[in-house]
């Protein structure tokens, strides 16, 4: 069990150099964790965060993206068992399209997919 939701706690989205989680970005990795929740009871599956929270020198060093919302706590790069990144990503379009979920961005990618909650709509192919 979790400690930020009934199924996700906050060293799944610790920064994967092992960086300290600075307080501020915290709060939204909770909120990114509710989000995910919502994704979880839908699907009815665990989900795998590959990467959460990403500190400036871990996200240089993979070659994320300059303003990566990684960098905020806001994104996450997920897998789901049996279930296609591509599949996943409707999945999370359809959730926002209710209103389950925040809006943001959706990427695909071949083996997990990326959302975050920045506020509008984004979408692409890794």
């Amino acid at each position: 069990m979790g400690d930020l939701t009934a199924n996700f706690s906050k060293s799944e989205f610790d920064c994967n150099d092992g960086s300290a989680m600075p307080m501020d970005v915290l709060v939204n990795v909770q909120e990114q964790a509710e989000n995910l929740q919502v994704i979880r009871d839908f699907v009815d599956r665990s989900i795998t965060v590959n990467s959460g929270y990403r500190s400036p020198t871990y996200n240089k060093k993979i070659g994320g993206a300059k303003n990566s919302q990684h960098l905020l706590g806001n994104a996450s790069d997920i897998k789901i068992k049996g279930i296609s990144p591509k599949e996943v990503a409707d999945i999370i379009e359809g959730l926002i399209r209710i209103g389950a979920i925040e809006q943001g961005g959706i990427g695909i990618y071949s083996s997990f997919t990326h959302y975050d909650r920045r506020g509008t709509k984004a979408r692409w192919n890794g």
